[in-house]
């Protein structure tokens, strides 16, 4: 499946914000992964594992600063790695500060 058809068929309210015309699935893979992740449906999960392949997107969320909790332990479940391998499950706070303290 190609770049273009995969935008295409893309969710159009997970890249609101985004020119279909600019958008490069290569160059910016951890931004769609991670909007797909956290936003798409099951549709949209599936042309990404179409796409990008196991391996690559657990690559891809293993390097992310933030990923919703629900979906590294989905990310986990599927591809059968550990919560400890994932950058956000790390360095994450384990008290987070309120923004006006």
């Amino acid at each position: 499946m190609e770049q273009q058809e995969v935008i295409q068929n893309l969710s159009s309210v997970l890249f609101w914000d985004v020119d279909p015309n600019q958008a490069d699935l290569e160059r910016y893979p951890s931004f769609f992964i991670q909007r797909v992740l956290e936003y798409g449906d099951w549709h949209d999960w599936k042309l990404l594992l179409t796409y990008y392949g196991l391996q690559r997107i657990v690559a891809v969320c293993q390097q992310l600063r933030s990923l919703d909790p629900v979906c590294v332990s989905f990310i986990c479940t599927i591809s059968d790695t550990k919560k400890e391998d994932y950058r956000c499950y790390r360095l994450a706070q384990s008290n987070p500060t309120l923004w006006n303290s």
